[in-house]
């Protein structure tokens, strides 16, 4: 760039930023708080998810093994912590895990990475032979992406490609709940929900989609799902309502399957989503669920879309497909979606990421999926079902909480006011128990090979932490 040019632009930008705050210079490697402490260096440096550069300080991770994380404050002080989140969802197998290991480095050994376009390779064909066989029946082709974001934009794109190769280019829309949450990307932001969503904060970019209300909610009673029926019938006559009256427009219904995550952590009515198959069905729109935090186990089933019993069109999947050790996702489709598409002038699906189909993502998943298979992940969630019904009992009689659910692997406190997520974090953290709230929820989804005391540790620790901090 010419030097005059640079000038200009920098002093259009120190116009547009007078007012805003100063943040801490980033660290030129001689930070001003003691070299060990890298929260220093981090502060104004980093940004971090849906924090500002000047927000709380973050807790550094200087080891972590099983379900535990070694971490270190901004003071220098360290604490030892039962990863409650399973590093948001993903590390379902824990840390350190041998088998996990040692698929990154044999895989490193033969090669990283290659391109994807006009190459493959064994680890790739393997997992996507993997996912066909484990996945509900008829879902018989992958496309594999970089993340869970990413596998929803394929899959909308997807669905609108089969549309218009159908006959309906005008279907290029998109059915979406209210309460959802499919990703940051723009696309997938587009049907999360618009309200709690971002759509707001970007308008014109944000593609306007259509919205059914949150579907009722469901407790599990003797290991059945169950919801008030009248509420369930209510929902699907405006299902069915708007579906007659938009169904011209719409390429596809998207859902997260039975429980929605971080639009709020609602378990909703299995009849929903079987509502959502038949009218589908009957108007020629595709099913897409979203199964990136619901599937491999954590709901109680293998993938959340059997507690209704249903087969969607497009399915996505990623987080603890690698166990949390890469980012990697996949969408499946059905062999009907393919077809019509590879017959149509266009032939492919119009999408490819520089590291689709990362070898060593794809072999640290297929050995994620192998101990998922070799391992009693069943029981282990059933363990964690009840072992999080017992030890979250206590917050249920807070003054504080307004609801305790449990599903599978998933434990959520509701406050009747907005969680102080710095204040609620460390005093879990003290205690022994790494948590990230948020909204007015303090929630919890521990790895698979978490034991009893592991359990009965993050009951008690985010109990307390309600009591000390919202008391």
């Amino acid at each position: 760039m010419p030097s005059a040019a640079r000038s200009l632009l920098a002093g259009s930008l120190a116009d547009r930023v007078v007012s805003a705050p100063a943040f801490p210079a980033a660290s030129t490697g001689a930070p001003s708080q003691p070299a060990h402490s890298l929260v220093a260096r981090d502060k104004g440096l980093l940004w971090h998810p849906y924090a500002p550069l000047d927000g709380p300080a973050p807790y550094a991770v200087l080891g972590a093994s099983g379900t535990r994380l070694q971490l270190e404050d901004a003071d220098g002080e360290h604490f030892e912590v039962v990863d409650a989140m399973s590093s948001w969802w993903s590390a379902v197998h824990g840390y350190r895990n041998p088998a996990l290991d040692a698929a990154l480095t044999g895989q490193a050994a033969k090669f990283s990475h290659v391109m994807f376009g006009g190459l493959t390779h064994q680890p790739a064909v393997e997992l996507a032979e993997r996912l066909v066989a484990m996945t509900p029946e008829h879902l018989d082709h992958v496309f594999f992406a970089d993340s869970g974001s990413v596998s929803v934009e394929v899959a909308l794109k997807l669905a609108v490609q089969y549309q218009a190769a159908a006959g309906y280019p005008g279907r290029s829309a998109f059915l979406a709940l209210r309460g959802g949450y499919h990703g940051d990307t723009f696309a997938a932001m587009s049907v999360c929900d618009p309200v709690d969503g971002m759509h707001a904060q970007f308008p014109n970019l944000v593609a306007e989609q259509r919205f059914l209300p949150r579907p009722p909610q469901a407790r599990l009673v003797d290991g059945e799902l169950r919801a008030d029926p009248t509420d369930v019938a209510a929902w699907v006559q405006v299902l069915e309502e708007t579906v007659v009256a938009h169904g011209g427009e719409l390429a596809a219904i998207v859902m997260e399957p039975v429980l929605q995550g971080a639009g709020g952590m609602h378990i909703y009515a299995p009849e929903c989503l079987a509502a959502a198959r038949r009218v589908a069905t009957e108007h020629g729109l595709l099913l897409i669920l979203d199964e990136i935090a619901t599937g491999f186990g954590r709901t109680g089933e293998l993938f959340a879309s059997e507690w209704a019993g249903v087969v969607p069109d497009i399915m996505c999947v990623g987080k603890a497909m690698t166990g949390g050790y890469l980012t990697l996702a996949a969408m499946l489709c059905s062999s009907e979606v393919a077809a019509v598409v590879t017959a149509s002038p266009l032939r492919a699906l119009l999408h490819g990421p520089t590291f689709m189909a990362n070898p060593l993502a794809c072999a640290v998943a297929v050995a994620s999926l192998d101990l998922l298979e070799s391992t009693p992940w069943r029981p282990q969630v059933a363990a964690l079902e009840h072992g999080l019904s017992k030890a979250l009992a206590t917050a249920a009689t807070l003054p504080q909480v307004r609801d305790v659910r449990v599903l599978g692997g998933v434990g959520v406190i509701a406050l009747h006011n907005p969680v102080d997520v710095p204040a609620l974090t460390r005093a879990a953290v003290q205690r022994g128990v790494w948590v990230r709230p948020f909204r007015d929820l303090v929630y919890t989804m521990p790895p698979y090979i978490s034991t009893a005391d592991d359990v009965a540790a993050i009951g008690a620790g985010l109990c307390a932490a309600i009591e000390q901090v919202h008391g």
